[in-house]
């Protein structure tokens, strides 16, 4: 089978597309996937530079957290798919193949309103979305969230889910052209932080969340960012508040006030999907299928798709994915 593949770990440069080895055929509840379309994350850069290594049992030189596509073989207990079937999941690699064996558990059936590079927007984006504000944070219809990366295809996908429950939302960007696009999805009120301004100012939004919310502070923070927003984050949030961290691009290491999480009784969760268990990668899938595909199937809420590259053209995909431009989900076209 055909798969993008990495030669050497570096740029994108050495991304290539390259004849692998067939993958066995399903057995048991495993479902084999002919895929069609599949999105990129910030991980396939960075598996891509060798800075994050592929979990035990999956491809270190094939990219890849999320597909869609159609069913074709199933195994022996396969129950709830067939041969030809439209679906679309999360994995922990191997997604820009030609084919994708994997678990009936981590599979949802495409809605028809849905094309395949438009269903492939989807799925880590929102279940990881799904997952961190609502599972993990507990996120409750009258409270109010902010989002770190608004613009991003996990940011845009938790504004849409949030405003979905009549959420405030409050988000911040380095550039306000994309708060402005997200101001179209909902977003209650944005925030500029370019880098010099929170360089000088580590307080900066921090500030501003207090003063929009006559200093109660926002109940829930998605935080897609890391290390550099973490001691303003406790200063933005309420009273037994929730902080979410999912990103780590500003970094691994910050200082803080332990009396602020004290005083405020502050819950600080971190959260990521690729490293878990089938199980709870699973557990995560059902509350998808259950909470965010009738809406999807409604149209109430849509995948935040940015830009499709041919999979000939996957470097230049890394490339503009790299460059910080995109705004929402950069996806691969296989077929």
């Amino acid at each position: 089978m055909k798969a993008v593949y990495v030669k050497e770990f570096g740029g994108a440069e050495n991304l290539e597309i390259r004849e692998v080895e067939d993958l066995p055929k399903p057995k048991g509840s495993q479902v084999l996937v002919n895929v069609k379309a599949s999105a990129l994350n910030r991980a396939d850069i960075l598996q891509r530079k060798g800075a994050y290594p592929a979990p035990l049992g999956f491809p270190e030189r094939i990219l890849g957290l999320e597909f869609a596509g159609e069913v074709a073989e199933v195994g022996e207990k396969v129950k709830n798919f067939k041969v030809s079937d439209r679906v679309f999941g999360i994995t922990a690699g191997g997604a820009n193949a030609e084919f994708l064996l994997t678990e009936e558990s981590l599979l949802a059936k495409i809605p028809d309103n849905l094309s395949f590079t438009e269903a492939a927007a989807i799925p880590e984006a929102f279940i990881t979305a799904h997952d961190a504000i609502f599972t993990q944070a507990n996120l409750r219809t009258g409270e109010t969230l902010l989002i770190h990366a608004v613009g991003s295809g996990v940011g845009l996908a938790a504004l849409q889910l949030a405003k979905a429950k009549n959420i405030k939302v409050f988000g911040t960007s380095r550039t306000p052209d994309k708060l402005e696009k997200c101001s179209q999805f909902g977003l209650d009120f944005g925030i500029v932080t370019e880098t010099n301004l929170v360089a000088d100012n580590p307080e900066y939004f921090a500030e501003i969340i207090n003063y929009k919310t006559k200093e109660k502070g926002v109940d829930v923070i998605l935080d897609l960012v890391g290390a550099s927003y973490f001691a303003a984050n406790l200063e933005s949030l309420a009273q037994t508040g929730r902080l979410i961290l999912v990103g780590l691009v500003s970094g691994r290491t910050a200082e803080f006030n332990l009396g602020t999480a004290l005083a405020k009784r502050l819950k600080i969760i971190g959260t990521v999907l690729r490293s878990r268990s089938n199980e709870e990668k699973a557990e995560a899938t059902r509350a998808f299928i259950k909470d965010v595909l009738p809406l999807i199937e409604k149209g109430l809420v849509k995948p935040n798709l940015d830009r499709v590259f041919r999979v000939e053209d996957v470097r230049k995909a890394h490339e503009y994915l790299e460059s910080n431009e995109s705004f929402g989900k950069v996806v691969l076209d296989l077929y």
